[in-house]
């Protein structure tokens, strides 16, 4: 029922940009929280950009001033402008989906993720 889907990714130059999109869909729920994650193999899974309903969002350092999170609430759609892209950049991306089902119970819903290679 509920669906999760990240587009954009590929391969830029160093310096150069990407814009991910991600769609949650899902019928009678709405989606508190949306964010980007990022994963290299062999590290953890890291925030990269949170945004929370009636909150500013949340940056990972590395990104502050170069990345750009937004959302069409209304569409249950996220978007992340990378801009000034570097080679440490590149990761796995994925995009998650946070509901509450009930009262004081939240569920994140994942998705498979979009690569992001920076090189020259």
């Amino acid at each position: 029922q509920v669906q999760v889907v990240e587009s954009g990714g590929g391969l830029v130059q160093p310096g150069g940009s990407l814009r991910l999109s991600c769609v949650a869909s899902g019928s009678a729920v709405s989606f508190h929280t949306m964010g980007w994650y990022c994963q290299v193999p062999g590290q953890q899974r890291e925030p990269v950009a949170v945004l929370t309903s009636g909150a500013s969002p949340n940056y990972a350092n590395s990104v502050k001033g170069r990345f750009t999170a937004s959302r069409n609430s209304a569409k249950n759609i996220l978007y992340l402008q990378m801009r000034y892209l570097k080679p440490e950049d590149k990761a796995v991306y994925y995009c998650k989906a946070v509901s509450m089902i009930r009262t004081g119970v939240h569920y994140g819903y994942w998705g498979q993720g979009t690569q992001v290679t920076v090189s020259s």
